[in-house]
């Protein structure tokens, strides 16, 4: 299967990359050299002169305080030039996947989220990606949003590369115990990618929306702990558990970003990952 990946050095798509041509696909990866997120058009012309029999999107705009004084810009990247690729991928008749994330809600519910929940989101971030996901649907052809939370991987930046380079320059650090979520790896969510695109070949595909990241829930303090107890650092530093009020920053975060991904499970038979497995397989890599 031929596989056209929008995003190169990012943490899925460099993920995809890797483990699609594992699965014997040929992946090729657009990086912001071959691909301007910032023009749509030119977005929709790669999906039309692709040879490719299916289109993902693991690009991004990330950067959540960012979003909050340039949401111009993360709105062009995160929904319009997805949106303006759905399009052209519908015209084709080709599967189109698109990442999406637990910023569309607004994280006051207590319990996990469901992919029919009302969305509500609370940032510049989390606006633009909800409309992503309308654009996406809008467009009219067979397509499937994933949407995730709290990824790591080896590569990139991310929550776990952060604590051990800060873990192994102090020996105690404040992390926020008031926002709960799955952490997801990027391997996963790349597997998990892959196996709805081949299901696409194989006439399994089911467009729609699906939740899928890792269990079980922790807060952020609780990941950073099981960070440090797994990485072997010289001294493990302590971990001081504080309020989202005690760590303020320009976009508000959900306080709960738990999703249910029983959806993914019944439809595709994708079962919720152990974070805690991936974790130690990323330490490992960055060993």
């Amino acid at each position: 299967m031929r596989l056209l990946v929008f995003g190169h050095t990012g943490q899925v798509a460099s993920a995809l990359a890797e483990r699609g041509a594992a699965r014997g696909h040929t992946v090729e990866t657009l990086g912001r050299d071959r691909a301007d997120l910032t023009d749509p058009a030119s977005c929709a012309d790669r999906v039309r002169a692709a040879e490719a029999d299916v289109i993902l999107n693991a690009a991004a705009y990330t950067n959540v305080d960012g979003a909050e004084s340039d949401e111009e810009t993360a709105l062009t990247v995160n929904a319009h030039a997805p949106g303006a690729m759905a399009t052209a991928a519908a015209a084709r008749g080709l599967p189109f996947l698109h990442i999406s994330t637990d910023y569309v809600f607004d994280g006051a519910e207590g319990r996990p989220w469901r992919e029919d929940d009302p969305t509500g989101p609370i940032s510049a971030y989390g606006r633009t990606k909800l409309a992503g996901e309308t654009a996406v649907m809008e467009a009219g052809g067979p397509a499937a949003i994933l949407r995730t939370a709290w990824v790591f991987s080896a590569t990139g930046a991310n929550f776990v590369k952060t604590m051990l380079r800060v873990g192994r320059e102090t020996p105690s650090l404040k992390v926020v115990d008031d926002q709960r979520g799955g952490p997801t790896s990027a391997d996963d969510i790349a597997d998990a990618l892959l196996a709805i695109a081949e299901a696409s070949r194989n006439g399994r595909f089911v467009p729609g929306i699906f939740h899928f990241a890792g269990a079980p829930a922790v807060t952020w303090a609780d990941f950073a702990e099981a960070i440090f107890a797994d990485a072997g650092l010289r001294q493990t530093p302590t971990v001081t558990r504080i309020t989202t009020a005690e760590f303020p920053r320009p976009a508000p975060r959900p306080q709960n970003s738990v999703l249910d991904c029983s959806k993914i499970a019944e439809t595709y038979g994708i079962a919720q990952p152990d974070w805690r497995a991936a974790l130690a397989r990323t330490l490992e890599s960055l060993a």
